[in-house]
C-alpha cells in the first residue's frame, strides 16, 4: 500500500523522468524488432507460398492420373470398335440382300467415327497431360527456390533471434521494474499512445516526446510559447494538443538542445554615384 502511494505521491518532474526512462528501454525493445524487420513476415509469406505451389502440384498430378486413366478407358474403347469393324466386315461376305449390306456398312460407318472420335479425344487429353507436365516442371521449379529462400530466411531469423534474445528479455525485465515506479493511470495513457501509433502505422513507439526547435518531437507541430514555457516549468502533465503524446523538457529528459547560430545582420553596400567632372 505504501508503495502505491510513494508513486501517486511522486513529483511531476519525477514521473516525467520515469516514465521517459520506460520509453529508453521501450524503444530499444523495438530497435531490436526493427533489427528482425519484415522476416517473420517473410517467412510466414514463403510458407503460405509453398503450401500453395505444393497443392498446385498436386492438382496437377490428379489431373494428369484422371486424364490417364481416361486415356486407357478411350483406348478400349477403340480397340472394341475395331473388333467390331473387323466382324462386321467378316459379315459383308454373307449379306443375303441389299438391305443387310447397308445395315452392316452403316454399322462400320458409326465404329470408325467413334474410332476417329476417341482418338481426337485422347489427343487432346495427351495435350492437355503434356501441359500439366510442363506446369508441374516449372511449379517444382519454383518451389524448389521458394524451400531455398525460406531457408536463408529462417537462418538469418534464427541467428538474429539468437543474437537478441538475451538483450531482449533483460531490457523487458527492466522495463517491469521502472513501471512499478510509474503511476498506474500514467502508465495506461502512456501505453494507449503507444498502441494507438501501431494502429495508426506509426511504428517510432513514442509515448513521450520533447520539444524540438519550438515544435513536438512527435509530429513536429508548432507548440506556442505559452505552453513550451508550461513544460519547462514541470508541474502538470502536459500532452500534445495535435498526436497526444506526453510532452517533457528536453533539459529533464536528458537531452541537449543546440540553438541554432544566430545569423549576422548584412552590412547594406553604400553605392557611391561618382558625379559628372569628376
Amino acid at each position: 500500500m505504501a508503495k502505491k502511494e510513494s508513486v501517486t505521491d511522486m513529483s511531476v518532474e519525477q514521473k516525467l523522468k520515469n516514465l521517459y526512462q520506460l520509453q529508453t528501454i521501450l524503444s530499444e525493445i523495438d530497435r531490436i524488432k526493427i533489427l528482425r524487420g519484415e522476416l517473420p513476415l517473410e517467412v510466414q509469406d514463403l510458407e503460405d507460398e509453398i503450401e500453395g505451389l505444393t497443392h498446385r502440384i498436386g492438382k496437377y498430378t490428379e489431373e494428369v492420373e484422371g486424364l490417364t486413366t481416361e486415356i486407357e478407358m478411350k483406348r478400349g474403347k477403340i480397340k472394341d470398335a475395331e473388333e467390331m469393324i473387323e466382324r462386321y466386315k467378316a459379315q459383308l461376305n454373307d449379306v443375303r440382300n441389299n438391305r443387310e449390306y447397308d445395315m452392316l456398312s452403316k454399322e462400320i460407318e458409326f465404329q470408325s467415327l467413334e474410332v476417329e472420335l476417341q482418338n481426337k479425344k485422347i489427343n487432346e487429353a495427351q495435350r492437355t497431360i503434356d501441359e500439366d507436365q510442363e506446369e508441374i516442371s516449372k511449379v517444382r521449379t519454383l518451389l524448389e527456390e521458394r524451400r531455398t529462400d525460406l531457408n536463408v530466411k529462417k537462418s538469418e531469423l534464427d541467428e538474429i533471434v539468437t543474437e537478441t534474445k538475451a538483450e531482449e528479455e533483460k531490457l523487458r525485465e527492466k522495463a517491469k521494474q521502472v513501471e512499478q515506479t510509474i503511476e498506474p493511470r500514467l502508465l495506461l495513457a502512456f501505453k494507449r499512445i503507444r498502441k494507438s501509433q501501431t494502429e495508426n502505422g506509426q511504428r517510432n513507439g513514442l509515448g513521450i516526446v520533447y520539444v524540438q526547435r519550438d515544435a513536438c518531437g512527435g509530429c513536429f507541430n508548432k507548440i506556442p510559447p505559452q505552453r513550451q514555457l508550461d513544460i519547462r516549468m514541470r508541474k502538470k502533465i502536459i500532452v500534445c494538443e495535435y498526436c497526444g503524446r506526453i510532452m517533457i523538457d528536453p533539459e529533464l529528459a536528458g537531452v541537449k538542445i543546440e540553438k541554432p547560430a544566430e545569423e549576422k545582420p548584412k552590412r547594406r553596400s553604400r553605392r557611391i554615384v561618382k558625379k559628372e567632372g569628376e
